[in-house]
């Protein structure tokens, strides 16, 4: 679907007009966030203002709005370097994040980001985003890595018509007073995304008949199977018995013998998980290919940070608005997590090239090879995370190591590809269920989140057999 660009930047405004003129025009209520009321529309776009570019074809899409450059005669020492935009109507979006154009640089300070909801009118108060994101993502060593950009996390804002954006750079006081000022990144643009709609599901195709055959009569092939939507929870009974099966397959069809009398591994049962179709992943965003890495040896969870603001049937939406802001903001190849959860305990498939099978992702900086990643939908410093989340953790690592033989309470020793704890080339100890900020100095997962990783641990390795 491709959404015509019809809005453009408004002109600039005096200081102390930003609540006035930010309110909705609908709303007759007071702007918490400010204590203005609302009043009269979002300004007009002045003749010559630069218009949105246009928006990509696919279901969904994703405008940028360029931040303005600093000023060409600024000078360090004159305080925090600062960007803004200035409240403005744009086309429908759900979700946001800030970009620049070298991976590398960091945005030292603050975003802080308002929008106006579709549903209510309403302006939501000040929120920040997640500013140092460099951490999730694939290793610089790997040409995913090499070819992404500088981002913000995402924030998952719900149906939003209009925002307002402001970015400070920080400001330190250091060595007797003088001051040093960190300057903005190049490049700066808010990015927002909107997820588009799922797909509606396929009707089955018509089956081919021979002629003279009446229409109500089989193919004489039948037609491939379709992709599921949800691949459906098995119990430990079931998961072994499939996994003999496959195995039993694989051999034969390397010309090995059978599979013979094996002992039970350690596999916890398959939960149940939503696949890409089921969440309605638009494949045309990706690579076609698929990146694999060698044994699946460790977990790394992740919160998303996009906000707790979503309900657990808009889960699916969030997914894909992470989805096009890793492939068309940050520039990945897919995806970067390999599963995802919802607040309800929901397991989704992330990164495509199959959910039983060693895919390398972009999630954790220096740790991506022999691990998978897995972020909780939500946002976890401060909020405790949901029994529900914490307890489908355990019971995707239970399966998903268990595929490789890993134990949930054991420890591991991986290789840094490099990370601002260890450089690239030293071997680590680590746990088999490790945090994110295990691998990297980052407030991910969460500081809730990330206590609740000893409890996962133990319902994990239960659900083995251990």
């Amino acid at each position: 679907m491709t959404c015509a660009a019809a809005l453009a930047l408004p002109a600039a405004l005096p200081s102390g007009a930003l609540a006035a003129t930010a309110a909705h025009p609908r709303a007759g209520a007071a702007d918490t966030s400010t204590g203005a009321r609302a009043a009269d529309a979002l300004p007009a776009a002045p003749p010559g203002a630069h218009p949105l570019p246009a928006a990509d074809d696919t279901p969904g899409h994703t405008r940028s709005l360029p931040l303005p450059d600093a000023p060409a005669d600024r000078s360090p020492g004159e305080g925090p370097d600062e960007r803004a935009l200035t409240p403005r109507e744009v086309e429908p979006f759900s979700l946001l994040g800030v970009v620049w154009d070298d991976p590398d640089a960091l945005l030292e300070g603050r975003v802080q980001v308002r929008t106006r909801s579709t549903v209510t009118g309403a302006w939501s108060g000040w929120q920040e985003l997640e500013t140092h994101h460099d951490d999730h993502g694939a290793d610089r060593s790997t040409p995913e890595g090499a070819a992404g950009r500088g981002a913000t996390a995402p924030l998952w804002v719900g149906r939003s018509d209009a925002v307002e954006l402001r970015v400070t750079s920080r400001d330190d006081h250091r060595h007797q007073g003088e001051r040093t000022t960190d300057r903005l990144p190049e490049g700066l643009r808010l990015d927002l995304v909107d997820p588009g709609e799922a797909p509606a599901p396929e009707e089955p195709a018509p089956q081919p008949t021979r002629a003279g055959a009446p229409a109500a009569e089989p193919a004489a092939l039948p037609a491939p199977a379709a992709e599921p939507a949800v691949l459906p929870e098995l119990t430990r009974e079931e998961t072994l018995a499939e996994l003999e099966a496959a195995r039993a397959v694989e051999e034969a069809e390397a010309g090995a013998a059978g599979p013979g009398q094996r002992a039970q591994p350690y596999v916890g049962p398959r939960p149940k998980i939503v696949t890409r179709k089921g969440w309605g992943a638009d494949e045309k965003l990706r690579e076609k290919g698929f990146s694999y890495t060698g044994k699946v040896k460790a977990a790394f969870v992740h919160h998303s940070a996009t906000g707790n603001n979503y309900t657990c049937a808009e889960a699916p939406s969030v997914i894909r608005g992470i989805y096009r802001y890793h492939t068309k903001s940050s520039g990945w190849r897919d995806l970067g997590y390999n599963f995802m959860v919802d607040k309800c305990g929901t397991v989704y498939e992330g990164r495509a090239g199959g959910v039983d099978k060693a895919v390398l992702g972009a999630h954790t900086l220096g740790f991506n090879s022999n691990s998978t990643g897995i972020a909780v939908l939500g946002s976890y410093s401060s909020v405790k995370p949901p029994k529900a989340a914490v307890d489908a953790v355990a019971k995707l690592t239970a399966w998903k190591l268990g595929l490789s033989g890993a134990n949930p309470k054991g420890k591991v020793t991986l290789t840094s590809g490099g990370s601002n704890l260890y450089a690239k080339g030293k071997k680590v100890s680590l746990h088999v269920i490790s945090g994110h900020r295990d691998g990297y100095s980052t407030e991910c997962p969460g500081t809730r989140l990330y206590g609740q990783l000893g409890t996962a641990r133990s319902a994990s390795a239960r659900l083995q057999g251990r």
